[in-house]
């Protein structure tokens, strides 16, 4: 028997090596690049479609815990960006493309995996499938989705940031550097106050593209339009995306009143990506105001930033503890659609998703990790919040249940992952097949 996986993004493509490595046969769905969506640009699985990074490597980081288990659970994700890495600081960051080829090209060439390049517009529900359409799920499927779960979605605003060529970066003004002097993995465009206001104000005044009629924004949190941020506070960016803290402009010996980072986005250095810089303007409206940044005056953009609308479901209200829907026990749900945020949490729920399902069709008990480890701190969260308006959220050390004792804060971090490894490790030993 196959299991049918469907959606070819992060979750998809782990449930798939996950199963597979299990002897598992796969059927993966992939609807690109036959019918497109508003932010991919290829037709390679598990492309990334906002940030280039993976964020924090740090094992005393809630997502640096997140990775190392994966790296344990076999990840292809986690392999492939140890493979494409380009310098990012304490950050794991990739090149994307050579990324996204790398996974597909494994996907296609496993003997126990079939491609289909199509799109599903429903369910089937007599199967064991795994749903990883991702944010950006068809309105058929959607809509199909809708009736088995008895429930509406909820839906955010996703933004991505531009990303810009550096031969066209001036670097007699921007230069490279690491916060604290850690290293020279970002370049970094300083401005004076004067600078900061005039841009400030551009950006206030500057033109977005237009929601739908139809459309509500209800923005992520954590990946909110930098025209948004802005609108908080004159000061909100320079605590945000522009602070300078840590950062010295070498020409001056002091540290900036704000800065932009710029990070690497591809092996050979030819692009680079605006830090937190996401986005709604209106494309000439990016070149104008961006171009007002000291070092970018005559920047030249790859990808200027867009805004899409994400789905995702009610988690706690129809999903089990297992990632299935609670309606249709035989369909487990993965990636950004089950209601988590992040690359790195979806690639995640994507193994748990695929080891569940070889273990349901082999009549074994499902298994979910302790909530002290990140991957299950992060499930508890997607199914037993006690929330009225569940929203998505990144693995952070607030989801894991507190320590025994207290610590200081710049401890807890330690304390946190060396409690998680423990209980992951004696979990593993009963998890896997």
């Amino acid at each position: 028997m196959s299991i049918i996986i469907i959606g070819g993004g992060l979750a998809g493509v782990e449930a798939a090596w996950q199963i597979v490595r299990h002897g598992q046969r796969v059927i993966l769905y992939e609807m690109r690049p036959h019918k497109t969506t508003p932010a991919h640009k290829t037709s390679y699985l598990a492309e990334l479609v906002c940030s280039n990074s993976l964020r924090s490597k740090e094992i005393s980081t809630a997502v640096g815990l997140l990775k190392k288990e994966m790296h344990h659970l076999g990840s292809i994700v986690i392999e492939a960006a140890s493979k494409t890495a380009v310098p990012a600081g304490k950050a794991l960051a990739v090149d994307r493309e050579r990324f996204a080829r790398y996974i597909t090209q494994k996907i296609i060439s496993h003997p126990l995996i079939e491609i289909k390049r199509e799109e599903v517009k429903r369910i089937p529900e007599e199967q064991v499938v795994i749903l990883a359409t991702g944010p950006l799920t068809s309105d058929s499927l959607a809509e199909h989705l809708r009736e088995i779960t008895g429930q509406e979605h909820l839906h955010f605003y996703d933004a991505i940031s531009p990303i810009i060529y550096a031969d066209s970066i001036n670097m007699d003004i921007a230069f490279f550097a690491s916060r604290y002097g850690k290293g020279r993995d970002y370049i970094n465009c300083p401005l004076e106050q004067r600078q900061y206001e005039r841009f400030y104000q551009a950006l206030l005044k500057a033109e977005r593209v237009p929601l739908h009629d139809f459309e509500e924004p209800k923005y992520f949190e954590g990946c909110l339009p930098i025209e948004v941020m802005a609108e908080r506070g004159k000061d909100t960016l320079r605590f945000g995306p522009m602070k300078p803290i840590g950062i010295v402009d070498p020409r001056t010996g002091k540290q900036p009143y704000a800065v932009v980072q710029l990070r690497q986005d591809n092996k050979e250095g030819t692009l680079y990506n605006m830090v937190g810089f996401q986005t709604k303007l209106k494309w000439p409206e990016q070149k104008r105001v961006f171009r007002l940044i000291p070092g970018l005056e005559q920047a030249e953009f790859a990808r200027y930033g867009s805004i899409h609308r994400n789905t995702f479901l009610d988690a706690p209200r129809v999903l089990d503890r297992y990632l299935r829907l609670k309606r249709c026990p035989n369909i487990f749900v993965a990636g950004q659609l089950s209601g988590i945020e992040g690359y790195v949490e979806s690639a995640a729920t994507g193994i748990l998703a695929g080891l569940n399902a070889v273990r349901y069709i082999k009549n074994k008990g499902l298994v979910v990790p302790p909530p002290t480890t990140a991957l299950g701190a992060l499930v508890t969260h997607l199914t037993n919040t006690v929330s009225k308006n569940f929203q998505p959220m990144n693995i952070n050390w607030g989801l894991f249940p507190k320590l025994d004792k207290k610590a200081p804060r710049k401890e807890r971090g330690k304390l946190y992952a060396h409690r998680g490894e423990i209980d992951f490790e004696a979990w593993l030993k009963d998890a896997l097949l």
